[in-house]
């Protein structure tokens, strides 16, 4: 008996340790928490894909290790937005979170700046409402003395694209409102739009379309963290070098653009296919927005090389993608965009990480602007890696720290 309880303690031991170790790259700082935390979402995942094949409503994990109790958040965000007013209301139909900072007035006639954010989460997951994305919104409106509206979009697979999108540039047009603006005492030259990973997808897609409007309110910059910004090359030089780096592995960012797409995540290796950029309804012109030989440094490049359409499996063609014009579209994917599009949207920040599959495009995008005339300001961490920003205890990063807190400086200064 005793023996076979010892069996029993190994093989379980054995088992929880391989199925959490992950090879992490010598630069990036607490490894050990980074695997913790990758096999936490990689289980819930999992347990979220089962719900859904039973037909059981599926989960909506924040993976933030915090509550949303005004006490607990207050301790968690080291005394960071204490005294900030928080409402829940609906700005035409969706539902957002509206940050007022303790502090009244803040520039020219008693007037704040506003930030309109949108949350990470693969269009699948997440809430602006709890943990580490409502104390980012606190200290945000504390530090800035400004207005954050954080949008409740709806998720995948319950709605797919435009969806999402739709949400955000609803909520976002309400806001810009005169008169929503004027009753919130913000002001109209101060207003940035911001999001990280999709939420920064998102952000770049409503930036494009609010600047093309002469007539109302425009942003005066946009700030993304990490964006994820085309779905049609996953052979990126980040995406092959972090392709099983945690969180966010290569195989589940094709399957967050799938659900995105409303397609079943199934067909993921057409995605992964090194043909499926050479698809004949994929336009050159489009292959040149994203060609990244041409809009890569050298020091990320290495070397990578175009994936060939002789290499790997077959080019898809219908009905396999069905779900291309979407990944065609601007508002799903931003750097597709025509230059001039993008010079007319406003300064922009630019996160990126090292160790992040989605590194390249926002790299990409960030030439591309410059490209188009927009001032850009690209921050690059080389000890980053996707979704370090808004974890919080006990899966609180220091290069997140890092990140926010410059992040908040860049907002101080050109907003």
């Amino acid at each position: 008996m005793k023996l076979s309880l010892v069996v029993v303690t190994v093989l379980l031991t054995v088992g929880v340790a391989y199925y959490i170790y992950t090879p992490i790259p010598a630069a990036i700082e607490e490894p050990f928490k980074l695997m913790l935390m990758d096999a936490l979402i990689r289980a819930v995942l999992q347990v979220d894909n089962l719900c859904q094949s039973l037909g059981m409503r599926p989960l909506n994990p924040s993976f933030s290790g915090a509550s949303s109790e005004p006490g607990t958040l207050d301790k968690m965000a080291g005394g960071h937005g204490v005294g900030v007013r928080v409402s829940d209301v609906d700005f035409d139909g969706v539902p957002v979170r509206v940050y007022e900072p303790p502090v009244t007035g803040g520039g020219e006639g008693g007037l704040r700046r506003a930030v309109v954010f949108y949350h990470g989460g693969g269009w699948t997951f997440g809430s602006t409402k709890k943990g580490g994305y409502d104390i980012f919104c606190r200290q945000m409106s504390d530090e800035l003395n400004a207005v954050v509206v954080s949008v409740e979009y709806r998720l995948a697979p319950a709605v797919h694209f435009p969806v999402q999108y739709e949400d955000c540039l609803r909520a976002t047009k309400h806001f810009l409102e005169p008169g929503v603006l004027e009753r919130l005492s913000v002001d109209p030259q101060r207003v940035a739009v911001s999001g990280d990973s999709a939420g920064g997808n998102l952000a770049a897609a409503v930036a494009q379309e609010i600047s093309a409007d002469d007539t109302g309110v425009r942003f005066s910059v946009q700030a993304l963290i990490y964006p994820v910004l085309q779905g049609l090359d996953f052979h990126t030089p980040s995406y092959i070098q972090n392709q099983n780096i945690p969180i966010l592995h290569r195989y589940l960012m094709a399957r967050f653009w799938l659900l995105y797409m409303g397609v079943d995540p199934s067909l993921s290796p057409l995605l992964l296919s090194p043909a499926f950029l050479h698809n004949p309804s994929i336009p050159p012109s489009v292959r040149s927005r994203i060609n990244w030989t041409t809009l890569l440094p050298p020091k990320h490049i290495k070397h990578h090389k175009l994936a060939s359409k002789d290499t790997g499996s077959h080019v898809a063609t219908k009905p396999e993608v069905e779900f291309l014009p979407g990944l065609l579209d601007v508002r799903s994917s931003p750097l597709l965009a025509e230059q001039g599009v993008l010079g007319r949207t406003p300064r922009a920040l630019i996160i990126t990480c090292e160790y992040d599959v989605l590194r390249d495009d926002g790299l990409m995008y960030g030439r591309r602007l410059q490209d188009a005339g927009v001032k850009v300001t690209n921050v690059h961490y080389d000890d980053g890696f996707h979704g370090c920003c808004f974890a919080q205890w006990p899966f609180s990063f220091d290069v997140g720290k890092r990140i926010v807190s410059e992040y908040i400086d860049w907002l101080q200064e050109n907003l």
